[in-house]
């Protein structure tokens, strides 16, 4: 999923692509810029690498130093289960904070990772005797009495997610971040917002439709919105005074939404996921890894000959396919195709599917955003996706989709189709991994 991080614009969270529509993703604008979100932690692991410098090791299963499971890791899963292909998804734990009652914590499973997005977003229905009991958060900078409840209007490119900002205890594996802000949504708390829907236009959320409870947004930032701490962003984050309509609001980085991953005690400067590789044909389901850290453990060191790209304040980077420069690009595991504008390729209509009569390779190079490193040649290929679906499968390495809207068109997203076969890894904020310090993405 791709979330908006500039007002009416970009901000990296959400692009699932139904079968029969193109769903959301990542838009532009300046409202959701997240370049205040400095960390300022130094990665160096305790260790070093047998016949390594120190600077990094690659990473891979045929290295026997390298153990491919330990404390810091968690399976991650791609199979019917979301209800639609490409969507890869964890289980959590959620508790009231500071709680050391059980009955305070809920399990939700089916929470989808997203490098695209920031902060943990579970859907009210998924925990309905956990929500009343998590904090609500309060003291948005434009309260002038500090006690009205915090809500969100998430963005994203395909629409919006409304709802109450909490505090909770979320465990993932074996790691914890202890009382952060996350947001829960559709719990009818309050009204949602007119410019809330006029900016955002569609609710992301379908209660009736069985599949994703949530999001683990895992990206480069640690905060959800560094505007927000100067501007009061249209369709962002609002205050609610009781029995009067909710007000949009300034707010304190301490009181936004999460990365969980910047809340952990260690292994806290970025994430690494890993999926193996899929036929052509595609492939029933994959279980792979969410690692935590990067060059913190053996298992999770970034490779010396790794491609490093550097994003910009929004989490973007460059793209530059068929003589365009797409400048707000994005690898993104929550987006389940390459969604990218190609007038060349058929589609199913209304900015959907690609669906090329064969088996299209193609390549695009990707750039960092501030010019530094080689730039990249990367091939994909894109395959028809009704042909693809039509197996039953849900792990699939050419599904891509077309991009409609003049906002969009200046947007290459590589989406979950990216990860297979390869280490992806995000680094949050300014963290320093080896020679390299963030925020960055790299494979």
């Amino acid at each position: 999923m791709n979330a908006l991080k500039k007002t009416l614009a970009f901000a990296t969270a959400i692009v699932v692509i139904a079968l029969s529509a193109c769903g959301g993703g990542s838009s532009s604008g300046t409202g959701n810029s997240q370049g205040g979100n400095s960390i300022g932690w130094n990665a160096t692991p305790d260790w070093t690498p047998s016949g390594s410098n120190g600077s990094g090791n690659s990473n891979n299963s045929g290295n026997p130093a390298l153990p491919a499971t330990g404390g810091n890791t968690v399976p991650i899963y791609v199979d019917s289960t979301m209800g639609a292909p490409n969507q890869p998804y964890v289980s959590i734990k959620v508790c009231a904070p500071g709680t050391p009652n059980q009955s305070q914590c809920v399990t939700v499973n089916n929470m989808l990772v997203d490098t695209g997005s920031t902060g943990v977003r579970i859907a009210a229905r998924a925990i309905p005797t956990l929500a009343p009991l998590l904090l609500s958060q309060v003291g948005a900078v434009d309260d002038k009495t500090g006690a009205a409840p915090i809500a969100q209007c998430a963005p994203f490119v395909s629409g919006y997610l409304w709802g109450s900002i909490k505090r909770a205890d979320v465990t993932i594996g074996s790691k914890t971040a202890s009382n952060i802000p996350i947001q829960v949504y559709s719990d009818g708390a309050f009204p949602t917002p007119d410019d809330c829907i006029k900016q955002n236009a569609t609710n992301l959320d379908d209660p009736s439709t069985p599949g994703m409870n949530g999001i683990i947004g895992i990206d480069n930032f640690t905060r959800d919105s560094a505007d927000a701490l100067t501007t009061a962003v249209t369709g962002l984050y609002y205050y609610c005074p009781l029995g009067t309509p909710c007000v949009s609001t300034r707010m304190l980085a301490g009181k936004e939404v999460m990365n969980p991953v910047a809340a952990f005690a260690t292994d806290n400067n970025g994430t690494v996921i890993r999926l193996p590789a899929v036929p052509a044909g595609g492939q029933a389901s994959v279980t792979g890894q969410l690692v935590f850290g990067v060059s913190t453990q053996q298992n999770n060191v970034l490779p010396a000959s790794a491609t490093v790209l550097a994003i910009d304040k929004y989490g973007s980077f460059t793209t530059q396919y068929h003589g365009q420069a797409f400048t707000l690009s994005a690898i993104d595991s929550g987006t389940n195709g390459y969604v990218f504008p190609d007038d060349t390729i058929p589609n199913s209509g209304n900015g959907s599917w690609y669906i090329p009569t064969s088996t299209l390779n193609l390549t695009a190079t990707m750039e960092s955003a501030n010019g530094t490193g080689t730039p990249f040649q990367m091939p994909f290929s894109i395959a028809n996706a009704y042909s693809l679906v039509a197996t039953g499968y849900s792990a699939f390495s050419n599904l891509g989709a077309y991009l409609t809207s003049h906002e969009q068109l200046n947007m290459f997203l590589w989406g979950l189709p990216f990860f297979y076969g390869r280490d992806v890894y995000t680094v949050i904020g300014t963290a320093k991994v080896g020679k390299q310090t963030g925020p960055f993405v790299a494979f």
